[in-house]
């Protein structure tokens, strides 16, 4: 995941690569964030750029200028990058995602 974020958000590349596999680094529409697809062992994973217009404390980071990418499996946020470091969620484990 830090991979990904670095590549999506620091490298502002177009697509990311994993393991010698692309995936292709889009824009939401109102927003324009960022947003990746990508698998992570049989698990398919979504990465989204933190939209610094709402009211968490990872937006206000994101306000400061800190880039950070939220990453959801089955539509729950599983885990975060903050500045190339990986934060876990309680919902990692709930999702049987790999350590």
């Amino acid at each position: 995941m830090v991979e990904v974020w670095k590549q999506s958000l620091v490298d502002a590349r177009t697509e990311v690569e994993l393991d010698g596999r692309r995936f292709r680094v889009s824009r939401t529409r109102a927003q324009q964030l960022r947003v990746v697809a990508f698998t992570y062992g049989e698990n398919v994973l979504e990465g989204i750029e933190q939209n610094p217009r709402t009211k968490s404390r990872w937006a206000k980071l994101a306000q400061e200028g800190k880039r950070i990418m939220q990453f959801s499996c089955r539509h729950r946020y599983v885990a975060n990058v903050s500045e190339g470091e990986l934060t876990r969620y309680p919902a990692w484990k709930g999702q049987g995602l790999p350590e």
